[in-house]
């Protein structure tokens, strides 16, 4: 490596150094995620083309332009002549078809719909990346919580074994103390590990949303995300997941009437105009053509009514779907408030008793009424519960994400 490129790239630390990357909020973190996340890409691309196809829907197909000769002779004295038979004829037309207007009008429909459902899918993707998003940002926030906690749980540990150690080479403690400290030391090592891939699997989970910003440190406290059980349970009907069978059942209705519509047919209207030879006066024709949908049973009713059955399967669907979601929502309310009194109880109760078994068993162990395996299960119980709280707090978060992301009002 030169010395210039040496210097280019002490100069490039020092920046960095001097300038580091600003913390990665929850906000900042959705903001990102749905700014790079590709699906959101691919169904906005899937809106703009509906919203293309809009444009050409309704309207009358294309023209035709027609030419052609007309009673060419191939025998005679005027074969393979163009002009000296009277009946010879250059021919220049145009055509249009006009399908009728129940036709455009459903085609209408059919595209506006189209629209909606894409849109409805945009929405329903929106709302999946922050809520997923959202459950990367907590995991990776507890997680650390996690370990930051277990830290000072294991600085506690070593004093305990320097404590321990003192002990034995006072002669107030047995040997097999310090080995019974040591062994609890790699129990605790195993559980860092543990705690570590926690966070490596949070901090993969986040960086499959927000990129690199995921090296970032995480700031701010995790967002309150209250949930209204009873706002749930009456604007279900608002689920993303539901929006989408509107649509789609609108689409199914507009291709029954186009179908019923086939009934009346269509029709063509066609303008010639034949150059004859010289001695003879060129010619002008028009023409009308009308369809004639005789047989309606054995061709468009069937269609049609295969249609309706289409809008009745998309109905029977939504309507799963929908107590699919409001049993869901009730199991989740249920599992929230057993976390919520889980944790109260844990902060009220659990802590304090385990806190006190702890002082008691050390107690007993320093007068020499105890032995230090009661002192080390208190302490490991102890750690437990005191982990066991952001634990709680982890999965009530999570909760809470998925419930807040659940209607389309939050699309947006």
């Amino acid at each position: 490596m030169s010395s210039s490129t040496s210097v280019v790239t002490l100069l490039a630390s020092l920046v960095a150094f001097a300038n580091p990357a600003p913390a990665l909020t929850f906000d900042d973190a959705q903001r990102i995620a749905l700014e790079r996340a590709p699906l959101l890409g691919a169904k906005q691309a899937a809106v703009d083309a509906a919203a293309s196809e809009r444009i050409s829907a309704g309207r009358l197909p294309d023209p035709r332009l027609l030419a052609g000769i007309d009673n060419y002779p191939i025998e005679g004295p005027n074969r393979f002549g163009v002009s000296g038979d009277f009946m010879t004829m250059r021919s220049l037309g145009w055509m249009q078809e006009v399908p009728n207007t129940g036709k455009r009008d459903a085609r209408t429909q059919m595209a506006n719909a189209r629209i909606d459902r894409e849109r409805a899918l945009l929405a329903a993707e929106r709302l999946a990346v922050r809520r997923e998003v959202a459950r990367a940002w907590l995991a990776r926030y507890f997680a650390q919580a996690r370990l930051e906690l277990f830290e000072s749980l294991e600085k506690e540990n070593r004093l305990l074994i320097d404590t321990i150690a003192a002990r034995v080479a006072g002669g107030r403690a047995m040997p097999a103390d310090a080995t019974a400290a040591r062994q609890e030391a790699v129990q605790l090592a195993d559980r860092r590990d543990e705690l570590n891939r926690q966070l490596a699997a949070a901090q993969a989970s986040l960086r499959r949303w927000v990129g690199d910003a995921a090296d970032r440190s995480l700031t701010g406290e995790p967002p309150a995300l209250a949930i209204d059980p009873a706002h749930l349970r009456d604007d279900i009907d608002r689920a993303a997941e539901l929006a989408v069978f509107g649509p789609m059942a609108d689409m199914a209705k507009a291709e029954a009437r186009e179908i019923e519509a086939a009934k009346k047919g269509d029709w063509s209207w066609q303008l010639m105009y034949s150059k004859r030879g010289e001695a003879f006066g060129d010619m002008v024709s028009v023409q009308f053509t009308f369809e004639l949908p005789l047989s309606p049973r054995q061709r468009q009713d069937p269609l049609a009514a295969a249609k309706r059955k289409e809008v009745e399967r998309i109905e029977a669907e939504r309507e799963d779907v929908l107590r699919r979601h409001r049993e869901e929502i009730e199991m989740q309310l249920a599992e929230h408030d057993e976390l919520t009194r889980k944790l109260e109880r844990l902060q009220s109760t659990a802590t304090p008793l385990a806190q006190e078994r702890l002082a008691l068993a050390m107690a007993a162990y320093e007068s020499a009424r105890g032995d230090l395996a009661a002192v080390l299960n208190a302490r490991r119980e102890l750690a437990e519960v005191r982990l066991r709280p952001i634990e709680l707090q982890a999965q009530r978060h999570a909760l809470r994400a998925r419930l807040n992301y659940l209607l389309t009002e939050h699309a947006r």
